[in-house]
């Protein structure tokens, strides 16, 4: 039975790589698969799903206003699709989620998104909180604070290294601009201690 699952973590916890091994199992026993990620995210290249441990994939994209149940219908039209990636699910609109789960019940295609629980606020992205509404499952993606627990929460640095405490929700970076914590010293980061 198929069904809408939503992996999610903070950042650098190797989301897409789990992600790009999932599509690959499949591809690897003579299935397809049909990889979506957002259009705005091109640090791996528009159109690529890529692991900063040097692994990658080209994908379909989607953008706001996107109907993605009309992009997995054309999908599944063209041939036998054992599941759909979407990777950086947070940037999902919440639509866009009701279409996930429109196409994974009506079209019976299993649906696998993967992205951030919350941002450098702490704050749900839309997406996510609408991943973590409708999806049948849900796993964590763990990664560790440098005080060796899980790591929950994501602190956005300025250029001069110093956490950010106000900003656009999104503001697309990687290892340079965005360090893993947990909550404790997210908190202290932030000067919330």
């Amino acid at each position: 039975m198929a069904k809408l699952y939503f992996n999610y973590s903070t950042m650098n916890a190797g989301k897409s790589t789990v992600l790009l091994q999932a599509s690959h199992n499949y591809i690897e026993r003579g299935m397809q698969t049909y990889l979506l990620t957002a259009q705005f995210d091109k640090r791996a290249g528009e159109g690529r799903i890529a692991s900063r441990i040097g692994i990658g994939a080209d994908a379909d994209t989607f953008s706001q206003g996107d109907d993605l149940l009309v992009k997995i219908t054309k999908r599944v039209a063209q041939g036998p699709c054992a599941c759909v990636f979407v990777d950086e699910a947070q940037f999902l609109e919440p639509d866009q989620v009701w279409q996930l789960a429109r196409a994974v019940d009506d079209l019976g295609v299993p649906v696998m998104c993967f992205g951030l629980r919350v941002d450098f606020q702490g704050k749900l992205f839309p997406g996510s909180a609408a991943l973590l509404a409708l999806s049948d499952e849900m796993r964590e993606v763990r990664t560790i604070c440098y005080c060796g627990k899980k790591a929950t929460m994501v602190v956005r640095k300025d250029a001069q290294g110093n956490a950010m405490t106000d900003g656009d929700q999104v503001s697309i970076g990687g290892n340079e601009r965005y360090v893993s914590l947990c909550r404790k010293h997210w908190r202290e980061a932030i000067g919330d201690l």
